[in-house]
């Protein structure tokens, strides 16, 4: 495994989503339950006309090992195993970093626990173009919640699909993102105290 070289993704994954809180969502929809075996999570279809929190094998809570067995029996990614598995320095976080084929240029899998709260899609400019991508989205799920240059927000219950430039679509549990902010500035927090403490001890 690798360690750390993923820190700085998880940063910018932190940075991009905080930006957009969550407050009201359209027309959330219904959630499908399947049997993962040891897990089990609730799986919005792409289809279901909410915004989904799946890619194709893919979904949002899924746990490692078998993150891992979709990855090596996709045949639209390379991936290596555990080569491509990086441990977080950050509190029990991991990362899947992978290349991918066709229209997938990068993949990025983020999990806390064992479980995927981020997916992360560098698309192929040389196969697929913004203006198509987005067209697609806004037909199956309405018009964003957030509009700006940088990126298309789409924010329905607990999930967050954006849509970045130059070409990247992320996914991210809501639910578990925020948990992590809220733990860093509780962090933060304790750090400028003690950091306060020591000065009146100078």
């Amino acid at each position: 495994m690798k360690f750390g070289m993923g820190l700085l993704f998880s940063f910018l994954v932190m940075t991009s989503a905080e930006a957009q809180t969550p407050t009201t969502g359209s027309s959330q929809g219904s959630a499908s339950t399947q049997d993962q075996g040891v897990a089990t999570a609730q799986v919005v279809p792409a289809d279901s006309g909410a915004v989904p929190n799946r890619f194709r094998a893919y979904y949002l809570g899924m746990p490692l090992e078998e993150l891992k067995k979709a990855l090596a029996a996709d045949d639209l990614f390379l991936f290596r195993g555990d080569r491509d598995v990086s441990l977080l320095p950050v509190r029990e976080q991991s990362l899947i970093e992978t290349t991918g084929l066709s229209f997938i240029r990068r993949a990025f899998f983020q999990l806390r626990e064992g479980k995927l709260f981020v997916m992360s899609f560098s698309l192929n400019l040389d196969k697929i173009d913004h203006y198509s991508v987005f067209t697609s989205l806004t037909k199956k799920y309405g018009e964003p919640d957030t509009l700006n240059p940088q990126e298309a927000v789409w924010i329905r219950g607990n999930v967050r699909l954006s849509l970045e430039r130059p070409l990247t679509i992320k996914y991210i549990d809501l639910t578990v993102f925020n948990t992590i902010i809220e733990e860093s500035k509780v962090g933060a927090s304790r750090e400028a105290r003690l950091r306060e403490e020591f000065l009146n001890d100078l």
